[in-house]
């Protein structure tokens, strides 16, 4: 144990009125208050944050100054790593606490992606890609995903319904969490039908299977264990690990989900815990076929078995290991760089107990993946509650 998680903050998901700045600077002067520290303690600010031309500001790593005067003359850097920017920022200001050149650090992760077109979005997100043979070719990341539903049915069998299991499961807890884009338990019979309201957004992916386009920002205040005493609430980082595969999807085994495999043995065997001590996880579900991948990398099933976790109830709030009691970016919402910051957030509040309507009974250790591209930046951190 060399870090803690002592405050954080998260505003709502959504369509929101707020501009990239406000979300920004809400987001920070919330986790400072609630942390009771003064904003002068704080030794750097790290912020995760996508951007790629969904706001006209591409500098903005100061922005959270702006929330409170005391971190003027700060260092900041803006963290950058496609969808796990915000996990990418938690590690940046936990390698700083551990290399003894922090001992508090501010984490914001923000986005704001609904002030341009859906288009724009779409041909953004696809420049995260390995763009000169997948995005520069009209290949985007539905269609990326796609391809995973195309090859897992014809090696383990159609998944759709699996699927559409998955995605009733997110909404239905999405009703509960007072942040989520989208409070509305649509069933399953809505999710694994193809309709006018549920259209294929790629062959082989309903809308109901894809993420939601979202604004919003979380924030962490991250300590030395040393200072965890003094603060009223400790939640500390037992195992931390980020394994980067190769960009270009015709170089991998794209089935094997090999990046978040290795990041999920790694955190496991550093936490000295197998996923079956594990009270509950958040995993990135930007498509349901990601989540469904993700119970067989993680050792929840065999390959090829992951409807298995939802047929026997494992995955569900009152299973032996519920995953994505927030709703997953699935009913949350996916705003870039805020997404594993607030995995982070909720995953806290779980562990103290404080996660209102969501919350785990008997939550004690619980597991946050956030993922970049298709399995190629891949964080897993084991967090658990030492005060």
């Amino acid at each position: 144990m060399s870090v803690c998680i002592v405050g954080w903050s998260h505003t709502p998901f959504g369509r929101l009125d707020l501009d990239f700045e406000q979300l920004v600077t809400t987001a920070t002067s919330d986790a400072i208050s609630h942390a009771g520290i003064d904003a002068a303690a704080i030794d750097g600010v790290w912020l995760g944050h996508l951007n790629g031309g969904l706001i006209p500001e591409i500098f903005c790593s100061s922005l959270p100054s702006q929330g409170n005067p005391g971190l003027r003359w700060k260092p900041a850097t803006r963290v950058e790593n496609a969808c796990a920017s915000g996990a990418a920022a938690i590690a940046s200001a936990c390698d700083a606490i551990e290399a003894g050149r922090a001992r508090i650090a501010l984490v914001v992760g923000a986005e704001k992606m609904t002030a341009v077109s859906g288009q724009m979005v779409t041909d953004i997100l696809a420049r995260a890609s390995y763009y000169r043979d997948e995005g520069a070719h009209g290949l985007t990341f539905p269609g990326i995903f796609a391809k995973l539903v195309d090859a897992y049915g014809r090696q383990y069998g159609d998944p759709s319904d699996a699927m559409a299991r998955i995605a009733a499961k997110n909404h239905a807890n999405g009703t509960r969490n007072p942040y989520a884009h989208m409070r509305k338990d649509v069933g399953f019979d809505f999710c694994n039908t193809v309709s006018a309201a549920n259209p294929l957004i790629h062959p082989g992916l309903r809308k109901t299977d894809c993420s939601l386009v979202s604004d919003g920002a979380a924030a962490l205040i991250l300590v030395d264990a040393a200072l965890a005493k003094d603060f009223d609430r400790a939640i500390a980082f037992r195992a931390r690990a980020h394994v980067n595969d190769l960009l270009p999807i015709a170089k991998r085994n794209i089935l094997g989900f090999e990046g978040p495999r290795r990041a999920w043995t790694q955190a496991l065997s550093a936490a000295r815990c197998s996923v079956r001590d594990l009270s509950f996880a958040e995993i990135h579900d930007c498509f349901t076929i990601a989540e469904l991948l993700t119970y067989e990398a993680m050792g929840l099933t065999e390959p090829g078995r992951g409807s298995r976790a939802l047929l026997d109830g494992t995955v569900y709030p009152d299973g032996a290991l519920p995953i994505n009691a927030s709703g997953g970016l699935k009913a949350k919402g996916h705003p870039i760089g805020a997404t594993g910051v607030s995995m982070h957030v909720l995953a806290a509040m779980q562990l103290t107990g404080s996660a209102g309507e969501m919350q785990i009974t008997g939550a004690n250790l619980g597991a946050v993946f956030n993922m970049g591209g298709m399995a190629v930046a891949n964080y897993v951190n084991i967090l658990e509650h030492v005060q």
